[in-house]
């Protein structure tokens, strides 16, 4: 049962006025994005539906909306399970976020300022503390941040676009490995500053291309470790 998976006060009671059906899919995108929903596990209209607080037909819709973008899976006569990734759907998005992060590593190198460092190092320090603290969420947001920020950094607007269209599911690939990731991706990503901060555009896309394809490995190997 959906009850016995979500932890208290884990799904929030949906705010009125507002478009409902748009709220309800976020707020399931993100449930299943931050695996508070599982791969794999069935979801229940009408558990959905009072745990959010509305009607079932908002949750239906966004759960029509969701199988068409590829996070839940609609089965005839067994109804609607968390889409499970496979590792060739992993690795594709994967491999996409290493073009797009590497150019952006460039970019920020050849654009940044002081204060972008800056933005960049207070990330970092959370994200170690994160780790520190074994705050598995706050680590994944702050990795999230971080890129995100370095993407900011780079100054084209459509290479972000780009970005944020696979931002969801790079979060949704990277949560099972961050406790594995660990340390080590935020050495790398220190690596990444002092390349930004040196302006060596060529030493800043080697690190990203390194520091993404660690953390493709490493969900790939993730079973075996």
């Amino acid at each position: 049962m959906l009850s016995a998976k979500l932890a208290q006060g884990a799904v929030p009671k949906l705010e009125r006025p507002g478009p409902l059906r748009e709220r309800v899919y976020e707020a399931l995108l993100e449930l299943i994005t931050t695996r508070a929903l599982r791969p794999g596990q069935h979801l229940v209209e009408s558990e959905l539906a009072g745990h959010l607080g509305v009607s079932r037909q908002p949750v239906r819709e966004a759960l029509q909306r969701l199988n068409t973008e590829g996070w839940v899976d609609l089965r005839p006569a067994q109804g609607a399970f968390v889409h499970e990734p496979t590792e060739e759907e992993a690795d594709q998005l994967l491999s996409v976020r290493t073009l797009l992060e590497a150019e952006a590593a460039r970019l920020a190198a050849a654009n940044s300022g002081t204060a972008g460092i800056a933005a960049l190092e207070a990330l970092c320090a959370q994200g170690e503390q994160s780790v520190a603290d074994d705050d598995v969420d706050l680590t994944v947001a702050t990795n999230a941040a971080f890129h995100a920020k370095v993407m900011e950094l780079a100054g084209n607007v459509v290479l972000a676009e780009l970005a944020a269209q696979v931002d969801r599911r790079v979060r949704w690939y990277y949560t099972p490995v961050a406790r594995q990731r660990g340390k080590q991706s935020w050495i790398e990503h220190r690596e990444l500053i002092e390349a930004i901060s040196a302006r060596d555009e060529r030493r800043a896309v080697e690190v990203m291309k390194g520091h993404t394809e660690h953390t493709r490995s490493t969900y790939h190997h993730r079973t075996q470790i």
